[in-house]
Formats: structure tokens, sequence, C-alpha cells
């Protein structure tokens, strides 16, 4: 007898852009999923011209070959005295260019007087602030590889990918909400109470030397339990110092473009996490031509409630912002519908950054008619499909006539196809758009590798220089199962391209569940409930969500005269996984009721259409 369970959902702090982890190819020839293909003769087929398009190459900007660092000085150099960064939870913080570049200039010394070169890694674990946004260009200009994190992780994840990337330091705020990060951290390095700042040893963590703590107001007790942690206020070293800036400009001087500077994590098909190697010419040129399609310049000013730990904050925000002399607005640590309207009001932002859940919780929150948009122009929406209405009441609500679409994944970038703002609303929330210049992207059968006629549903691949520069970190296997030996990204994702260009994505290869943008691994849940000792098997999926897009569903069978509740499962998940990645809906079965195939595999496609009759989904 199938029993079923629901609760309310939380509210995500942050919600990052639309993200997939692609499938290997032993799975994309295995899936066995039904392409609603057209009936096509083999003479209608070899009539049709194939779904491959190319970027623009002329009359668009070359590839920049610059490394962040370069680009970053000359926009200071450019646009100075001009407003770059807002950060109003920070007392309403306003600084011009160069002022931004002078702070990114004394943590420079100060990352460099602490210990670290060239090539180490610094993973940054806190919600939006100053501080981050300075981490980003200090670390580029010192060839410092910083590593993203998700504020969501529990102890955990925050080990699993510390210890992949061999971190060598770590910044974090003490609090947020009711995440006590300091009181995670000293439980998992407790040898942060004795041990000196700069200078750290642990067992948990062998390659840590340094804990960086920006203080964000979050009244948290363990911090000053830890003797071992360093302020980010006393790293910073404003005077100029020859010991210091002589080898720091000699090892500037070595910085290739091609070098890896940023890893952001992915969810593997093990359930462990992947860090996709991001180089200077990677997200750089992405977050040129993102910009371009925007239209930004120097007299926008761009609002960006998202996440920075996350390409859409990192790069559809920040850098797009940065290489067009646009200010960029923080209006709040996390998501928060009200504050975010309040910046745009207050700063006369023109330009505003949101998946579509955001995006609706801003038009209907009950004091939206107190704020003034009318200076809003132009932003992204990106994470699922913008419904016509939605933008409808976007555009006439908020002014967001020229709202542009994205699609990517963090493996390119991320963006690979854009909207322009002059797009017409039916291809703006029926497609993804065309592909961004420099780069291609083609449709092909999942199983042969063939190219597709146009109008054809297959898998999507995009080449170019997008493409992650260094694979998966320390992983050559994981990398080929999904770069082919022609540079082709597999995407995992089917698409369907039209005669124009367009591209739509119709759905995706794999099993991964993507609620409000989050990308999650069913396997990585599926390991935490197998150490509930009640549980004898369980197989997790994504079911569909009005909110979010989707929410995990856990089908789960009991061991002999043991019992399981929702309630338990939320409970023993609680502190062991990000809150996003707990199971809304339980269903408990009897091991002979899991659907399977004859070989069997479980047949979660089955297990779907079956939830969503019972939660009547």
């Amino acid at each position: 007898m199938l029993r079923a369970s629901r609760v309310l959902g939380h509210r995500p702090f942050a919600v990052p852009s639309s993200t997939f982890s692609p499938a290997s190819s032993l799975c994309r020839a295995s899936a066995g999923l039904q392409y609603q293909r057209r009936a096509l003769s083999v003479a209608q087929e070899q009539a049709l011209p194939l779904s491959y398009v190319k970027g623009a190459t002329e009359d668009v900007r070359p590839l920049s070959e610059d490394s962040i660092g370069t680009f970053w000085d000359r926009q200071v150099d450019r646009y100075g005295d001009r407003l770059g960064l807002v950060v109003k939870h920070e007392q309403d913080l306003h600084w011009t260019f160069r002022e931004f570049g002078d702070q990114v200039d004394y943590l420079c010394r100060g990352l460099y007087e602490s210990g670290l070169r060239k090539g180490d890694r610094l993973a940054v674990w806190m919600p939006n602030n100053s501080a981050w946004a300075t981490l980003q260009y200090a670390t580029a200009k010192s060839g410092i590889v910083l590593v993203t994190l998700n504020p969501a992780y529990r102890k955990h994840e925050l080990l699993q990918t510390l210890s992949l990337v061999d971190c060598k330091s770590l910044v974090m705020v003490p609090g947020l909400k009711t995440s006590n990060y300091s009181q995670m951290l000293l439980e998992l390095l407790p040898e942060l109470a004795s041990q000196s700042p700069n200078n750290l040893s642990t067992e948990a963590l062998p390659s840590l030397r340094q804990v960086i703590v920006f203080d964000n107001g979050a009244n948290v007790p363990e911090t000053s339990m830890m003797k071992g942690l360093t302020t980010y206020q006393d790293l910073l070293v404003k005077s100029p110092s020859a010991s210091i800036d002589e080898p720091l400009s000699k090892e500037r001087s070595t910085i290739n473009n091609r070098d890896i500077i940023n890893l952001q994590f992915t969810s593997g098909t093990t359930g462990l996490p992947k860090a996709v190697s991001l180089s200077h010419r990677n997200i750089l040129n992405n977050g040129i031509f993102i910009g371009d399609f925007m239209k930004l310049t120097e007299k926008d000013k761009l609002c960006c409630p998202v996440p920075l730990f996350h390409c859409f904050g990192l790069v559809l925000a920040s850098l797009a912002s940065m290489t067009h002399g646009t200010a960029i607005i923080y209006p709040s640590q996390g998501f928060d519908a009200e504050a975010t309207l309040k910046a745009v009001s207050e700063e006369g932002a023109t330009a505003l950054h949101g998946v579509p859940t955001m995006l609706l919780e801003e038009m209907n929150h009950p004091n939206f008619k107190q704020y003034d948009l009318s200076t809003l122009r132009t932003g992204i929406a990106a994470g699922s499909p913008v419904p016509v209405e939605v933008m409808k009441n976007v555009q006439s609500k908020m002014h967001l006539n020229e709202l542009t679409i994205c699609y990517g994944m963090t493996e390119t970038s991320p963006v690979s196809f854009m909207t322009l703002t002059t797009d017409s609303l039916e291809d703006r929330c029926a497609s993804v758009g065309r592909v961004l210049p420099h780069m291609e992207a083609k449709v092909v059968d999942p199983v042969t590798g063939d190219i597709l006629p146009i109008g054809t549903s297959g898998e999507l691949c995009t080449r170019g220089y997008a493409v992650m520069e260094g694979g998966y970190w320390k992983s050559k296997k994981q990398t080929d199962e999904v770069v082919d030996s022609e540079n082709w990204m597999h995407t995992g994702d089917t698409a369907v391209f039209d005669d124009r260009g367009f591209c739509r994505i119709d759905g995706r290869i794999k099993d991964i569940v993507i609620r409000g943008g989050e990308k999650i691994h069913p396997v990585e849940v599926e390991n935490c409930l197998f150490e509930l000792d009640a549980i004898q098997n369980v197989s997790v999926i994504g079911v569909p969500d009005e909110r979010f897009g989707e929410q995990v569903c856990a089908w789960v069978s009991t061991k002999k005269d043991q019992t399981v509740t929702l309630e338990d499962v939320q409970k023993f998940c609680k502190g062991k996984l990000a809150h996003y990645k707990v199971p809304k809906y339980l269903v408990v079965v009897q091991s002979s009721e899991f659907p399977t195939t004859p070989s069997g595999k479980i047949q979660k496609n089955v297990m779907r259409e079956r939830t969503k009759e019972m939660l009547k989904l």
C-alpha cells in the first residue's frame, strides 16, 4: 500500500541559475528515453537542415585574452570616479570604482603577507557582502584560485568540498539566520580553539592553513572560542610595502589567462561533488558577452539579489557589470524580496537579476506599490522557464521590458544561449535564445551522436571558449565522460532548434532534481537516507512544484517491523544536507512495489508519474 506525506517547503535564502550535471556516455546510451521526435522518413530527414549553429565571430567583440586582474585594473582606471559597488545591508556602503580598487589592493597585500601564493585555493563560505565582492578580484589579481561554496552547506558537505581541492584558506561569516557557521567549523576543526592564526594544522583538513572571518553582525559565541581565526579587517594592508608589493608584482607577471582561477561545485553521478575548473578566459569573456546582450553601459546600475557563490552572481552579475563599467548593488545577504525592491527604488537601478520565483515574490509583496521601479530596463531571468503571463507582469509592473533569458551550466562558464533585449515576448518565454558569439552548438542523437534535423529533440552539445578549461578538478575520467575528443560538451539536456537558431530546452537525460535552480543529485540524498536505521531501500526523485519547479521526494521501504515518517526523515537530514536537498515528500512502499525494469533497474520515470497522481501535483 502506498503512503505519501507532504509538508510545506522552506524558502531558500538564495537561488542560482539553472545548471545541469551532464550525463556520461554510458548513461546517455542506456537512458532509454522516449524522445518526442516527429515521425520523419529518411527522405524528409535528408531534406531538412541540421541542428547546428555557430555564434557570430564578425561584427562582434573579439575574445579578450586579458587576465581578470588586468581587465579589472583597466576598468578601475577608466571608471574610477563612477559608482562601482553598493552594499545596502552594510550601512548603505557606496564605493566608487577607485575605492573598490583600493580595497582589492589592500586585500591582495594581506593575502600575500599571510602566506597565500599563486595557485593556492581559497574557499568562500558566506552570503553576499563587500568582502565577497572584493575577494573575487583580489584572488584574480593574485592568481589565487577562488573556490565558491554554497552557504547552505553543512559540515559533511564542507569537509567533502574543501578536501577535494586541498584548500589552503577559508573565508566565512560567524552565522546567518539559523546557520551557526562558527559552531559547525569548530566541531569540524576543534584545533581552531588553540592554534595560532595563519598557521593552522588540523586532522580533518591537512591542507588548511588559514580561516578568515568577516564580521556580518551575527552574534555567535563560538567565534570568540576560536583563537586560530584571522579577522578580515586585520588582514587588509593599506600602506604600500616594498617587501610585499615587489614579489607580488613579480608573481602577477606570471599569470596567464588560461590559468584556472575559479572552482565551482556541481553534483557528481556518485553523489560526491565535482569541482568545475574555470579559467580567466572562460568567465571573463562570458561576462563580457552577457553584458553586451543586456546592452549594459557605465550608466547602468545592476541590482543583484542572487548569490555570488554561483555563476549567476559571480559571472552574470559581477563580471557582466565590471566589464561594462556598470555599478552593482547587493540589497541583502540572502534573498529578501522587500530589500530588493527597496534597493532598486533607492538606487535607481536599471537592471535586476533573479529566478522566476524571486520576481514573483517581489511582485506579490504586500508593499510592492510603495517602491518606484520606473528606472528598471533590463536584467536576466534564469533557473526555470518564465511563463508568458509572468513575463507580461514583469514588463508592465516592474518596467523590465528588456528582460533577457539565459541558458547554461557551470561547466560552460555558464551561459551558452541567451535572448536579446529586442527579442519578442514569445521568443523570450518559449526559448532560451540563440548561441553566444564565438560558441557553437548542435543537437545530436544521444546514442549515435549524429546531428539531428532542425525541429527534432536530442541532446544539446556546446563547444567554444566557455567550456571548462580544466575539466573536473583531479578527475580526467569524469571530464572525458562529458567532453568528447572534439571538445564538445555534452550537456545532458534535450533541446530543439528552430530554423532561426533559437533553442528550446525540452527535457534532460539525467535524474538530476532542480529545485528553484539548485541542482540536487538523487544519489547524494539516497546515500544520506541509507544511514537511517529503519530504511531498507530508498530512491529519490524530483516531482513538480509550482513555486520551485521541482521538490525532492523519497520513496523508501523499511526493515522488518520498522516504521519511518516524513518527520523522521527531515529530522535525520537536518544538519547533514543543505536545506534544499531535504525531502519534502515521502512515499513508503514495500520493497516489491518499487517499479523496475526486467533487469531490476528502478524506473524513476514511473515513480514520478505515480507520485504526481498520489499527491495530485
